[in-house]
């Protein structure tokens, strides 16, 4: 079930010059939410800013939850401007596809760059039911964010970056290929990551569930912005998927990308 909320900003941080952690107080979405799941949020009243921006969930706790975002455009430099004790509209929790935490002795979670984010309240969940070993890749020690709290709900935890200026150098599934092999891939990221974890999923015979980050205009399937080719359409009359509605996470063996 979905909801519309003027929730309250309660928490404000800035981790980097242009990444923002809130944390807001909901009634209800913060209780329906699952891993996985994403927030549409009404970034300025006026100005020209009439489409929500689709934000992934980053923690729940109660009735309150976070989500981290990164300034790239008009929508999400007027959200960063809201100060802590105002209102921010929120539409959800949306997507019907979420990541399972339930099942699996070992997990493996790899993320790349705000796709790291996504992935947290899944880990949170498998802690004490699973072994999870967490990969995160980053671009450099600058924006290498929300270690400690990934550190907290991993068995194992390796951070890297494409230049090595912090953690090891290289990339987060090169890290994951040496290390013993999962019963289930939970995967977020940069496409060209997302397909590399896909290949050696499917080479090693792995499960493997990714969210897919795709600009989600409505958040619920009318804008048909967000659609992701089904991998066993045919060519002739291709089929697709809305990332909002089936998704935002998939068995990464159903849908093309």
């Amino acid at each position: 079930m979905k909801y519309q909320e003027q929730t309250e900003l309660i928490e404000k941080s800035q981790l980097q010059y242009d990444i923002f952690r809130y944390k807001v107080k909901t009634q209800n979405i913060a209780k329906q939410s699952q891993p996985g799941q994403f927030l549409e949020i009404k970034v300025a009243d006026g100005n020209g800013l009439f489409l929500r921006r689709p934000i992934s969930i980053f923690n729940i706790e109660n009735d309150e939850l976070e989500f981290i975002f990164q300034v790239k455009g008009e929508g999400t430099k007027a959200l960063s401007k809201k100060q802590i004790g105002e209102k921010i509209d929120i539409l959800g929790p949306l997507g019907y596809g979420t990541f399972s935490t339930d099942g699996y002795n070992t997990v493996a979670i790899i993320g790349g760059g705000i796709g790291v984010y996504p992935l947290h309240e899944a880990a949170k969940r498998l802690k004490g039911k699973a072994k999870i070993n967490t990969y995160l890749g980053f671009r450099n020690k600058d924006y290498v964010t929300v270690e400690d709290e990934f550190r907290k709900v991993s068995d194992k935890l390796v951070i890297t970056t494409d230049d090595g200026s912090y953690g090891e150098k290289g990339f987060a599934i090169d890290f994951l290929k040496q290390d013993e092999k999962p019963d289930i891939i939970m995967a977020c990221g940069p496409l060209p990551m997302l397909r590399a974890v896909k290949q050696y999923a499917i080479e090693n015979d792995i499960k493997c569930e990714v969210s897919l980050e795709e600009r989600m205009g409505c958040g619920l399937g009318a804008c048909l912005g967000c659609a992701v080719k089904t991998a066993q359409s045919p060519k002739e009359t291709p089929e697709y998927w809305h990332v909002c509605k089936a998704g935002p996470v998939f068995e990464a063996r159903d849908v093309e990308f």
